[in-house]
Order: C-alpha cells, then structure tokens, then sequence
C-alpha cells in the first residue's frame, strides 16, 4: 500500500519499501502507479529516511596537494597531479604535441588556477591529454610549454572526470624552505 499527502508543513510519501518526508518547496517527486498519483512539489535538497536505501549529501571534489623546492617545479607537479587524476597512467601519454601557455597574475593562487584550468580546458576542447610540462615563473608571470597527445580509448584509461578546478582551499605558499599547493578538482 502507498500513500501521499501533506500533514501542515510536511509532505509525506510512503510506499512498501521507501518513505519520503520534506519540507515544502524542497524536494519535487511525482509518483504514479495504478493505485496512486502524488506529487510532492519543489526543486531538490531533501530529507529522506528510507527502508532500502538513503540519500545523503556528498562533495565530488578532489583534492591535490603539491610540495616542490621552487614556483617551477610546483606548477609542474601540479599539472601532472591534474592529469594523473584524469588518466589511469601517466606514462602512457606520449610527448606527440606541445603547447606553450603564458600567463600573469598577481597572486601565486590564482596563477596556479589559472595554469591549471588552461590545461584542463584544453583536455575538455581538443581531447589532449599531457604528461611532461616544463614550467617558469618570473616576476608573477607564467611560461609554460605542456607535451601530450590527443586521448586514445585504446590506450589511455580515464581515472576521473575532472570538471572544474576550483577556488575553494586553493592555496600556494611558502613552507620551511620550499613551496606547498593545494587546490580542489570538481570530480
């Protein structure tokens, strides 16, 4: 047996294996069946206790965290880290094209992001995948050349699908004679 209803600021649905409780406008959900028809109204976000299974909120996101004796080797190390988030094995891209990429930007932080989301760009745009970067930063400035090729399904595995780099946590600094960044991927 199912049943459908509001009782004051609560909408309900409870059928034989799951039970559905939000509050208004926060979860949209039509159930048909031969015995039944509800709608529940509104967007998403809901609070749902079930017999079967559960939702619950969960983050998509990575997280890279990255240590190097100068600003070169960091950015580096970072795009690889981006990529061997993306691909299986980083030793299967090979150094078929190169790409030279220059950027300013007037703090390390976002430097890093924006280094990174040209790289992640043009693995959305074009399908390359890199694996050998060489990178300098002087003065604010980025100059930057990344080798790959473009993706093979034959030969290259997709370990995440990396959407966006994130601002989120997005750090770059100074640690004990060396440098540190962290930055979050949306995965």
């Amino acid at each position: 047996m199912a049943r459908c209803g509001r009782s004051g600021e609560t909408y309900y649905l409870e059928t034989q294996h799951f039970s559905v409780l939000t509050s208004p406008l926060r979860l949209g959900i039509t159930f048909l069946s031969p015995s039944l028809s509800c709608s529940i109204p509104g967007p998403r976000r809901a609070i749902a206790s079930t017999k079967m299974y559960e939702t619950f909120e969960h983050t998509a996101d990575l997280g890279l965290r990255v240590r190097a004796p100068d600003l070169g080797q960091l950015f580096t190390e970072a795009a690889q880290a981006l990529f061997s988030a993306i691909v299986d094995d980083l030793g299967t891209v090979e150094p078929k094209q190169k790409i030279d990429i220059s950027r300013h930007g007037d703090d390390l932080g976002y430097l890093l992001f924006d280094w990174l989301n040209e790289l992640l760009y043009r693995f959305d745009t074009e399908h390359l995948l890199f694996g050998k970067f060489e990178v300098r930063i002087e003065n604010q400035n980025l100059h930057a050349s990344a080798w790959g090729e473009p993706f093979d399904p034959s030969r290259h595995s997709l370990a995440h699908e990396v959407k966006a780099i994130t601002y989120h946590g997005l750090k770059v600094e100074k640690e004990k004679g060396s440098w540190l960044a962290e930055v979050i991927v949306d995965i």
